[in-house]
């Protein structure tokens, strides 16, 4: 997933000056068409703006993933009711939700996005503040009229509203014997796609459930799945609908509340209504729609009404892991399939196991292309690149090295990679060992954090190399990290802070204004999630 912070500069207007807009509706169009269209600000890494003036970059200090959310509002306290909003999202700005942090914000102000639960990141906890917000901050929208939601039916095909329809080659296993992970090496076909991709981008992928877990839901409903249901226009299967249009592994607090409405028994409803208030049983709290209809035994709802209170499906985003320089009519995916026990049943990750598990080879899936909105290797074929990607953080920087080679750039190549045992957890090390072997990768450093008594993660292998990174930077090396971002690029960020003060002779001060300086120069880019 890609999510690039801070993403802040100032847009170029894409909207005609005699468009019938207001001023804050003329913003929100342009911050969502340039982020759609991956327009970059002046100043950024593709070049200046022909000597034009840049408007002053605006302060967003609360655009920061590893900030608590009650932080986060508190730094936007005061602030005009986009921004609060803002505040409120995962901070990650993956694209998930269609938009960025910033412009979903400002299209669920705007009134041209209605639906509040489309932070997959942020869960619940920004769904819910984010409803709190709107209702409080409603005064201030002094009588503008909302602007109408766009039309899906005339987005362009391969786009998020209407995916192009790849087909699935392959997803085969990364780890040896012996791993306590499964990461797929997943491949898929888009040669009867106009889809087009670059290093740096991410795939979205609009993913089917667990077909066991949409049967017992079928079950618990006494309903056979073939029953016809009205789903945004059209007639649809249950079973369908279930599988692939809303979310039955989070159920929204208007899923709670609908299914109080439709309980018999007193006890049961008022529970049901302190989950909506997130509140109610703690084994519950991160409960699937059947946990749920389980757990409340006298709740019998109506189909049409149960499928109203439900979100939609969210797709799911993956870092492309392939250049389409060498893999032309194809896209590779590295996916961690994510399973775990739970009230006496194992669940599974919406999308890693749909193509881990479900999908099978010839299957058709819907897809799209997230621009990555300024994540990507250097313009400049002669610069460093230093990449930092433990896990399946790798996967982009795969993309990355598979294009400088096929673009026969010169630029020195730095990886730093780990993960838990080198034995099983070498993601591509056959790959990666070539490109060191024929001098594609100039230095390699791993950290394998379970083959020895301490653990050894990237940050500890970049402070043992502080000097020679230092150097690349001193020689204008790009900088890039791929992966968690509360934890493994917040350890990262504060090394390279580390390093700045002690190889920089920089006191705290100058060592942030050092990495901000690069970030502003597109030279520090973040792919986290």
């Amino acid at each position: 997933m890609n999510a690039i912070t801070p993403i802040s500069p100032a847009l170029p207007s894409l909207i005609p000056d005699n468009a019938p807009f207001s001023e804050d509706q003329r913003a929100w169009l342009n911050g969502f068409f340039a982020a759609y269209l991956g327009v970059a600000g002046p100043g950024s890494a593709d070049g200046d703006a022909g000597g034009a003036t840049a408007e002053p970059e605006e302060d967003l200090p609360w655009h920061d993933a590893a900030l608590p959310l009650a932080e986060r509002l508190a730094l936007a306290e005061g602030r005009k009711p986009e921004r609060q909003l803002m505040a409120a999202m995962a901070q990650l700005d993956c694209g998930q939700c269609g938009y960025l942090c910033q412009t979903y914000a400002e299209a669920v102000w705007s009134g041209a996005e209605a639906d509040l639960g489309r932070c997959v990141p942020g869960g619940k906890e920004t769904q819910r503040k984010l409803k709190e917000l709107v209702a409080a901050l409603e005064p201030q929208r002094g009588g503008v009229a909302p602007l109408a939601p766009a039309s899906k039916a005339g987005a362009p095909v391969g786009s998020r509203d209407r995916p192009a329809l790849a087909i699935l080659v392959d997803a085969y296993p990364l780890n040896r014997p012996g791993s306590g992970k499964d990461v797929r090496h997943v491949v898929l076909d888009l040669s009867a796609t106009d889809l087009a991709y670059e290093a740096g981008d991410s795939l979205g992928v609009f993913a089917r459930k667990n077909p066991a877990l949409v049967q017992a839901v079928l079950d618990r409903l006494g309903a056979t799945g073939e029953e016809m249901v009205a789903f945004d226009g059209d007639a649809l299967p249950l079973r369908q609908v279930l599988l692939s249009k809303v979310d039955i592994a989070r159920p929204s607090d208007d899923c709670f509340l609908f299914l109080a409405e439709r309980a018999f028994d007193g006890e049961e409803a008022l529970k049901l209504q302190a989950l909506a208030r997130g509140e109610g049983p703690a084994a519950l709290a991160e409960a699937d729609l059947l946990d749920v209809l389980l757990a409340f035994p006298s709740v019998m709802p109506s189909l049409p009404g149960l499928l109203k209170s439900l979100d939609r499906l969210q797709p799911r985003l993956y870092s492309i892991a392939s250049s389409s320089k060498a893999h032309p009519q194809e896209v590779h995916l590295t996916v961690s399939a994510v399973r775990w026990d739970a009230n006496d049943r194992t669940r599974t990750g919406i999308g890693s196991c749909y193509l881990a598990d479900f999908a099978k080879p010839g299957d058709v899936i819907p897809v799209f292309v997230q621009k990555s909105h300024g994540f990507g290797p250097p313009s400049d074929d002669t610069a460093p690149a230093i990449m930092v990607g433990p896990g399946t953080g790798i996967a982009p920087f795969r993309a990355f090295l598979e294009e400088r080679e096929a673009r026969g750039a010169t630029g020195r190549n730095w990886l730093f990679f780990g993960d838990q045992k080198r034995s099983s957890d070498f993601l591509y090390e056959d790959q990666v060992l070539d490109w060191q072997r024929r001098g594609v990768l100039h230095r390699l450093d791993l950290a394998f954090s379970r083959d020895q008594e301490e653990k050894l993660y990237v940050q500890h292998r970049m402070l043992e190399n502080a000097a020679e990174l230092w150097r690349w930077f001193e020689e204008g090396a790009h900088f890039y990290v791929c992966g968690d971002a509360k934890r493994m690029a917040k350890d990262v960020e504060d090394t390279l802070l580390r390093i700045a003060a002690e190889q920089g002779g920089h006191d705290a001060a100058g060592a942030r204004a050092w990495l901000d300086g690069l970030v502003k120069a597109g030279r520090y880019q973040r792919d986290v999630y």
